[in-house]
């Protein structure tokens, strides 16, 4: 019988395995020890994958810390321009609730308002997902190395989680 692992941080359930990130963690693989990562407090730790039940340590694949938020959207692309609000956000991307139809693939310029009296940040992205949830934009490499971006997220993260932010936006 398996057992499930606890953060060694926050001591909360769920963690997740990661993927391989360094020649470390490589040759840990080798004698059964995984990378793992705490979605409550995104710490990243390495543990034993040994008599472990898997079905409750899924594979991870964020490669970015998600910061929940509300704020406003518009977006345009080709023929389709949209309004709406987005839900979560991260270096990557976001995910966004609208009313308009879009389609896998499409590519839009968003405007993310960030606060009252400020230039909203304008980034490219392409969809990835629509689902009930909404919609999922995966921003293009320029948004990525958007400083505001990158400043607005690391204000908007939990202080006992922003080295771990640091090292995610890396990863």
């Amino acid at each position: 019988m398996g057992h499930t692992l606890s953060c060694p941080r926050c001591q909360k359930e769920g963690v997740l395995r990661s993927h391989l990130q360094s020649l470390r963690e490589y040759l840990a693989s080798l004698l059964f020890v995984s990378p793992f990562r705490c979605p409550a407090c995104s710490h990243r730790f390495l543990a034993s994958r040994l008599w472990l039940d898997h079905s409750t340590h899924p594979i991870d694949r964020r490669q970015h810390l998600r910061i929940p938020v509300r704020l406003y959207l518009s977006f345009s692309g080709g023929k389709v321009r949209g309004e709406g609000t987005v839900l979560d956000l991260s270096m990557g991307g976001c995910v966004i609730k609208s009313e308009t139809q879009v389609h896998t693939d499409d590519i839009f310029y968003l405007q993310l308002s960030l606060g009252e009296g400020e230039q909203p940040l304008e980034v490219a992205a392409i969809v990835r997902s629509v689902s009930a949830r909404g919609i999922g934009f995966k921003f293009l490499r320029g948004a990525q190395e958007n400083k505001r971006l990158l400043a607005f997220a690391q204000a908007h993260v939990d202080p006992s989680s922003k080295s771990s932010f640091n090292t995610t936006v890396a990863a």
